[in-house]
């Protein structure tokens, strides 16, 4: 004999339902938030690899007050996207937060730089190779989120969403899998 759901039961999957629809919608906004903000990012990268460059022996090109405060301001507005963050399900706030906190980390390495370059001889060094571990746990935490956005984006149905930041040969950083964006694995969901 069949029974019906109670009506608790019922108000619970109906619930389950909404959330899950909201959390899709939250997935694609925050999708198309760190594609924004990775574009964005990207010429404040390039300008901090040529003034701290990763590799050894590379020689660090000054930068200028005006590339300085460019690089500021975009990190600043990269903050302000991640300022004001809805809820939605565990993954997708553990996505968020991680980007969150990569251009936090990001905006501190910028302003490490700059102080740095009021200083000089060992002081300055010092505090040049702070905003260079900064920068490279920036990319690593965004490698985190970007990795963790890449799963629920998968989850959601909107296949595979490779929203990464451009690293260094043995930053440690997380990379994209293999799949091409958009295409679901043999397991995922169709």
């Amino acid at each position: 004999m069949a029974t019906r759901p109670s009506s608790t039961e019922s108000l619970v999957e109906q619930f389950r339902a909404e959330a899950a629809l909201r959390d899709k919608a939250q997935i694609k906004t925050l999708t198309e938030l760190a594609r924004t903000t990775r574009d964005r990012l990207v010429p404040v990268l390039e300008g901090l690899e040529h003034a701290l460059p990763s590799n050894e022996g590379a020689t660090p090109a000054a930068a200028t007050s005006a590339d300085v405060e460019s690089w500021r301001k975009a990190a600043a507005a990269a903050v302000e996207g991640f300022a004001d963050p809805p809820s939605g399900e565990t993954a997708t706030n553990v996505a968020r937060s991680s980007l969150a906190s990569a251009v936090r980390q990001l905006a501190t390495a910028v302003d490490t730089y700059a102080a740095a370059q009021k200083l000089t001889g060992s002081t300055r060094e010092a505090v040049v190779d702070l905003a260079v571990r900064q920068r490279a746990d920036a990319i690593f935490t965004w490698s985190v989120g970007a990795t963790g956005l890449d799963a629920v984006n998968v989850d959601a149905g909107y296949g595979h969403q490779h929203v990464f930041l451009p690293t260094s040969d043995g930053s440690g950083a997380l990379t994209p899998d293999p799949e091409p964006e958009g295409v679901h694995d043999n397991h995922d969901h169709p």
